[in-house]
């Protein structure tokens, strides 16, 4: 959802607000400003202060609304809206070598009960649990991207018999093996790489058609193809796969010989 500057929010507990659930739309927040897009989850928060926190819960208490109690948005500043306590503090060191040893003293603290979290470092746990899942996604990706392949040779193998004829008139008109074994060749590798290049510009028509569809709904960044890296040498290799094995029918058409097309064998 776009906000903009001036627009009127108000928070609530959970996703969406339920029929009968309490909210906190008797003190809506004014947004004073927006951020420019990251690409990344925080796109989709909202930033208030403590305070702000703290004004919309004076007249609640243990989660909830106390009953008769409710305080209009216009008083709540005559409160202490100073908080008493955190429940989580983002921060950031200028000397990075210090990182382990801030956490270190902030877990053994004995006053406090604690708990230091790398950020990067609990990311990259995460990313090792379900790094499996991207390792099967793209091994499923490689096998579709095979099975295209050797269907578009399997189609140009049964196609073959039904042009006999066609190219036996090419041979009865001078071309030679060669010559046939490069058209079926060419006509192939084309097929291909035709195939492929359509697929690329679908790809990044559909990307810059929907990119600021999905960045807004899900915080997501679509990137561009010459940000993909390893995948476009990917796409490129598998083009390049598809050609080769255009070498199997125009293989097949060098065999053929010039009686196969004149005179084809009937059951």
């Amino acid at each position: 959802m776009k906000h903009q500057v001036g627009d009127k929010i108000a928070l609530s507990h959970g996703m969406k607000i339920q029929q009968g659930e309490p909210s906190h739309a008797d003190k809506p927040f004014t947004v004073v400003g927006v951020l420019q897009p990251t690409g990344t989850p925080v796109d989709q928060s909202v930033h208030i202060s403590l305070a702000g926190m703290e004004a919309i819960h004076v007249d609640w208490a243990a989660g909830v609304p106390v009953p008769g109690a409710e305080i209009p948005a216009e008083y709540v500043t005559k409160f202490n809206l100073k908080p008493k306590s955190v429940t989580a503090v983002l921060l950031g060191l200028n000397n990075r070598a210090g990182v382990f040893r801030m956490q270190r003293e902030l877990e053994n603290r004995p006053d406090a009960a604690l708990s230091a979290i790398l950020p990067g470092v609990a990311l990259s746990s995460l990313w090792q649990t379900i790094g499996v899942v991207e390792q099967v996604l793209l091994f499923v990706a490689a096998l579709v991207a095979v099975v295209s392949a050797l269907g578009l040779t399997s189609v140009m193998l049964v196609t073959l018999g039904q042009r006999r004829r066609e190219l036996a008139v090419l041979r009865s008109t001078g071309a030679g093996p060669r010559t046939v074994f490069g058209l079926l060749f060419l006509e192939s590798a084309m097929v291909m790489w035709l195939g492929v290049a359509l697929g690329v510009l679908v790809l990044v028509l559909a990307s810059a058609a929907f990119a600021p569809w999905v960045q807004a709904q899900f915080g997501l960044q679509l990137v561009g193809l010459g940000e993909l890296g390893a995948g476009v040498f990917a796409v490129l290799a598998f083009a390049a796969f598809g050609s080769l094995l255009g070498l199997v029918p125009a293989f097949q058409a060098y065999r053929n010989q010039l009686q196969d097309g004149l005179n084809p064998k009937t059951n």
